[in-house]
């Protein structure tokens, strides 16, 4: 397998009531790029914000849903979610403002 380069892994926040709540908690929801891996998704957490420390990453494939336009179907792409769990205290700036 081909190595991700750190920036590419994190591709965007989830920002969702069930994302909220878990911010709440230290819990912040990303998707991910598909062939990342736990110790890839860490590295890219700590290497985007220096000031926090990850304690446990949680990963879901996550399957496209359906779409109907008129009488056309599609299938949205298939994509990859981790949500990552902070040591006490410490948040990420970029879901509080």
């Amino acid at each position: 397998m081909a190595e991700i380069n750190v920036w590419d892994v994190l591709r965007r926040p989830r920002v969702t009531e069930k994302g909220t709540r878990l911010a709440e908690q230290g819990k912040y929801v990303f998707e991910v790029h598909p062939d990342a891996n736990k110790h890839q998704i860490k590295a890219a957490v700590e290497r985007a914000w220096p000031s926090v420390s990850v304690v446990k990453i949680n990963v879901m494939n996550m399957p496209g849903k359906r779409r109907r336009w008129r009488r056309w179907q599609a299938q949205l792409p298939d994509w990859k979610k981790a949500i990552v769990t902070l040591v006490e205290g410490q948040r990420i700036e970029l879901f509080e403002s």
